[in-house]
């Protein structure tokens, strides 16, 4: 960021080339920022440069020297933690914490201090002479304020060197917690000693307030989530360390490094919110968790624990009601392609089968199709494993297969239900496949998921499964395929130059290609530096028109299918995504990735 910082000033005339030489070299001579330097050198006064970091960042600037900060404010960060990252707190409303940065672009600092304390963090930018100033004044030449114990970061770790954390998670309340209050203070103040929980024997009823540090470190993790956008949250156990990742925009990321010790104290404060077994180690499980937060707003948690070589790997699925997109114009289909789609989801009877891998975004494409059919005047019924969201005005199935609630038995029963519109989570088996395709044929919508490749080889699917062609061709009415790629940042978006031949490779005609305008994300403080910020679906829509139903019938190749349905106007996974990257939406490395090359 420094390097652009200089280049930036440069650009907008505030130094010269040779004033940013001469302080970049007094940096390499006497380290500190390059910022400081030039105001040192008499390059540019302390005022211009706030003005300018204020517009740049997007964030107010203050004068520190002009405020007086509440002692109780000061407290929130620890001394050693504002020297290391020139930061300074300087006002609390409710769950918001000012907080006066050299650099409010660093992320990962505004990251930790959310996670520390607990607060929604609010940065805005102070030169750093003022910062060093306020810190000399508050905090004096001591270490830590007093009453914290010693928390530090290092590079996302998070170290755990005391075994209070006096950091606090404002405004949420964990549903119907239940232990047993011994059970509980072992688990809290002996975090740090490995502490083996036992199963709580405590009665249902009694629900107890709980706090400690694992429990504002488990907040914090949750909250830290959802603040991201993650989708995923993995809680790792390895032989020295206690890894957790999110997943961001479809990708995993590292995001810090707990002390093995308290490995067993994390899993166990989880499997409780989740309302699982804490003393069965050795099968796998599966709960849910509810966070409600401030403004009535309520997030969902799926959990499955897994036991592996060194402990139990809790793995959470963010279900977040608010922000799921039920707006088919708005999920990323052509033009074309959701006209054919809403075709299909309008007509009486027939069968719609969406596919793609495990999180290519099926559900929701099945959600928003239901969204738009949820009328008073139909009877929608789904067949779900697991349900992710719950819907007014539809009648929701969770299966339970060790009970013998399976797809297949689950659609037997909707049939004697007088329904409309049934959805099937996922066609399995031959069973469930026969059944759906029974239901299609005798005046019902269906809606359900395969997991194939793309839209013509599901077909080549269901006949593998043992359901006749001439089924297949009388009752699919429409075959959706998709992927889900992540959408450049558009805060840090510039056009940039590839090699001719890597879009002839990704099937750009050559004669396009010199016209042919790629984009890329630069990386800021807006997309944590990764230049992506969010996900967009590619779609493959091949209705059954009857050219493709003659295929079907005479048992033509999956080949064979796919190359009539495009002469006859279906854009494949592949090109979908190269309008993506027309149209400026994601990359060229994005679409490689998630898409394979027409044949």
């Amino acid at each position: 960021m420094t390097e652009r910082l200089g280049e930036l000033l440069l650009k907008r005339n505030y130094i010269t080339p040779d004033q940013l030489k001469k302080a970049s070299e007094e940096q390499k001579l006497k380290g500190g920022r390059l910022e400081s330097n030039l105001v040192k050198l008499g390059f540019i006064k302390e005022d211009e440069l706030l003005s300018f970091l204020s517009a740049q960042y997007r964030v107010p600037s203050v004068k520190i020297s002009k405020m007086e900060i509440n002692p109780n404010v000061i407290k929130l960060i620890p001394s050693s933690i504002s020297k290391k990252y020139f930061i300074i707190p300087i006002n609390r409303v409710g769950p918001k914490l000012t907080l006066a940065m050299a650099d409010p672009s660093n992320i990962v600092v505004i990251d930790e201090i959310k996670f520390m304390t607990g607060f929604n963090v609010e940065p805005v930018v102070a030169s750093e002479t003022e910062i060093i100033d306020a810190i000399k004044k508050y905090y004096g030449g001591g270490g830590n304020v007093a009453g914290l114990g010693t928390v530090s970061f290092q590079s996302s770790d998070f170290e755990l060197d005391d075994e209070k954390i006096t950091s606090s998670i404002d405004g949420v309340t964990i549903n119907d917690d239940v232990v047993d209050v011994d059970d509980f203070n072992k688990l809290v103040h002996g975090a740090v000693d490995n502490v083996e929980v036992v199963e709580s024997n405590q009665n249902p009823e009694d629900v107890i307030e709980m706090e400690g540090p694992i429990i504002k470190i488990v907040n914090g993790i949750l909250i830290k989530a959802i603040n991201l956008g993650a989708s995923d949250i993995h809680f790792e156990p390895y032989e020295r360390t206690f890894r957790v990742r999110y997943r961001i925009d479809g990708v995993l990321r590292r995001d810090m490094s707990l002390p093995i010790q308290i490995k067993n104290a994390m899993t166990s404060r989880l499997k409780i919110m989740a309302k699982l077994d804490i003393a069965e180690k050795r099968l796998p499980q599966d709960g849910r968790i509810k966070l409600r937060l401030g403004k009535g707003r309520e997030m969902d948690f799926r959990v499955s624990a897994i036991p592996t070589l060194f402990g139990e790997k809790v793995v959470l699925r963010l279900l977040d009601k608010s922000a799921l997109q039920l707006d088919m114009t708005k999920l990323g289909f052509e033009e074309s392609s959701l006209a054919d789609l809403k075709a299909a989801i309008h007509k009486p009877v027939g069968m719609i089968l969406v596919t793609g891998p495990t999180g290519s975004g099926k559900t929701t494409t099945l959600y928003s199709g239901l969204s738009e059919l949820n009328k008073e005047t139909d009877n929608i019924i789904t067949a779900e494993d697991p349900i992710e969201y719950n819907f007014m005005g539809i009648n929701q199935v969770q299966m339970h297969e060790e009970i013998g609630l399976t797809f297949a038995s689950s659609l037997r029963s909707f049939l004697r239900q007088d329904p409309d519109i049934i959805m099937v989570g996922e066609i399995r088996d031959f069973e469930t496949a026969q059944i759906a395709v029974q239901a299609a044929l005798t005046g019902h919508l269906v809606l359900s998921t395969v997991h194939t490749n793309d839209a013509p080889g599901t077909i080549t699917r269901l006949i593998d499964m043992g359901i006749e062609p001439f089924l297949i061709s009388s009752a699919v009415i429409l075959i959706l395929a998709q992927r889900l790629v992540r959408k450049i940042c558009m805060d840090c978006r510039e056009l940039i130059k590839v090699h001719p031949q890597l879009l002839i490779d990704l099937g750009i005609a050559p004669d396009e290609v010199k016209s042919f305008q790629v984009y890329k994300g630069k990386g800021c403080p807006i997309c944590n530096n990764t230049g992506y910020k969010g996900r967009i679906g590619l779609y493959e829509v091949m209705p059954m028109k009857e050219e493709v139903k003659e295929l079907v019938l005479s048992r033509a190749s999956t080949s064979e299918i796919k190359k009539e349905a495009i002469r006859l106007g279906m854009k494949t996974l592949r090109q979908s995504g190269i309008m993506k990257i027309k149209e400026g939406v994601t990359t060229v490395e994005e679409i490689f990735r998630s898409t394979i090359e027409d044949r």
